[in-house]
């Protein structure tokens, strides 16, 4: 199923005031065609994280192509004194026509990592550092978060249904981020439509409580879905629940969910019940404000799957990966031959790198990640190790879009080749140590 476009008309107006003030005062200066280099990294990992991962590329791809002002737009900046005439002309002209590349999605990432490397003039590429940087903020926090919570599942599905506890547009990047970390399903339809990720939902408590009698209620469900349906057994007493179902629907009953009470206890009576009454193939879900840790928790239990809502879609705990988009190089003048300088910030706990960087993902000869290796030269990976930057937009074109399913096989690629230490839920640091090496001028 090809993606629906899930942007606007034009997402120019995605942005801060202070982008358009640079423009105005760097076109002034005559500094605004200097060709620069901007790259996107973390300082640091949310505290007791030991790896990030990459969402969000492809949502950002479709924002910078549209990603244009027209006409009420420039009306907007023009009236309330944003921008001044020449540079309402300037951005009336406007498309990125640089080079981006970056990690792809699904990719682990460390403290450090040059996430995306953005190349182009001045202008051009410091009107994207809010766009870029809200849509990879929220859409990395949201897939780290849920790639710990697939690990602690080991391989029982998760569904994502944490649609009522966010923005009504964050539920759905949401919902893609966490399937591309190996959730199995989302109860978003929206996320189904646009980005053909499997939907499942069946019934809440309401459902129940509009009946006379929870009978009348599982009774109602099984005659529209059918025996494989799962029944929401907590309205009331489990016990009696679980016996009414089993014997509306007989040992097909698909599974039944708990979303309430010591969910641990309550799925060992629920599995032993289940099959006492023949039912040893009802699965049981189990549902209510889980997180990595209360998934964890239930290894042993007998569950069979987890719904996660509004954990996911907070990032449990870290809803924004703390990234940030620097200028790390820019040309004395404005011909396309000027020689280029790095230049760095050297703010108090706020400093950069200078330099445009390539990163190496170094492996060993078991396969395990041990080095994340950044340099400001070309890479010179050795036989095992990885380029990590891909080509994602070439002269303004995009390049780099790819299937959800690709980004999803990426992930668990990439998190098999992680060391154990990074599936650990204890605090602890990154899983593997960022590494630099000045490489010198690039050509």
């Amino acid at each position: 199923m090809d993606p629906v476009d899930d942007t606007e008309v034009t997402t120019a107006l995605l942005t801060d005031q202070y982008e358009l003030t640079m423009l105005r005062a760097a076109l002034n200066s005559g500094t605004a065609g200097r060709r620069s280099v901007f790259e996107v990294f973390a300082r640091q990992l949310p505290a007791g994280r030991r790896y990030g991962v990459v969402a969000g590329t492809g949502r950002l791809l479709d924002a910078i192509e549209a990603f244009r002002f027209d006409t009420a737009e420039l009306e907007f900046l023009t009236s309330r004194g944003i921008v001044d005439e020449p540079t309402a002309e300037w951005l009336a002209k406007y498309r990125f026509s640089g080079d981006i590349w970056g990690y792809p999605e699904g990719e682990c990432y460390f403290p450090d990592s040059p996430l995306l490397v953005v190349e182009g003039t001045f202008a051009e590429a410091v009107l994207l550092e809010t766009l870029v940087l809200s849509i990879l903020n929220h859409d990395c926090a949201i897939a780290s978060a849920a790639s710990r919570m697939v690990q602690a599942a080991q391989g029982r599905p998760l569904i994502e249904m944490g649609s009522r506890r966010t923005h009504e547009t964050a539920a759905v990047a949401a919902a893609r981020a966490a399937h591309i970390t190996g959730f199995a399903t989302t109860s978003n339809l929206e996320a189904g439509r646009r980005y053909g990720v499997p939907t499942a939902g069946t019934s809440a408590h309401s459902f129940t409580l509009l009946h006379d009698g929870e009978r009348n209620a599982f009774r109602a469900q099984l005659d529209s879905l059918g025996a494989g349906t799962t029944l929401l057994v907590d309205t009331y007493d489990v016990e009696r629940a679980v016996r009414t179902a089993v014997e509306l629907a007989g040992p097909e009953l698909g599974a039944v969910r708990i979303d309430s009470g010591d969910l641990g206890v309550m799925a060992r009576q629920v599995r032993a019940q289940l099959d006492g009454l023949g039912a040893r193939d009802t699965r049981i879900v189990v549902t209510g404000d889980l997180d990595e840790y209360g998934i964890a928790a239930l290894a042993a239990a007998p569950v069979d799957g987890y719904g996660v809502g509004t954990s996911l879609v907070t990032g449990s705990g870290a809803p924004t990966a703390s990234l940030v988009y620097k200028l790390v190089a820019r040309a004395d003048g404005t011909d396309d031959d000027a020689p280029m300088r790095p230049v760095a910030k050297r703010s108090t706990g706020k400093p950069t790198r200078g330099g445009r960087k390539s990163a190496v993902r170094r492996v060993d000869g078991h396969g395990t990640a041990y080095a994340e290796l950044v340099t400001t030269g070309e890479p010179t990976p050795g036989p095992r190790d990885r380029v990590l930057h891909v080509p994602l937009v070439r002269n303004g074109a995009v390049v780099g879009r790819e299937p959800l399913a690709a980004a999803r096989e990426r992930h668990e690629r990439a998190v098999r080749e992680l060391p154990p230490t990074a599936l650990q839920l204890s605090k602890g640091a990154a899983a593997i140590p960022t590494e630099f090496v000045d490489g010198g001028p690039r050509p």
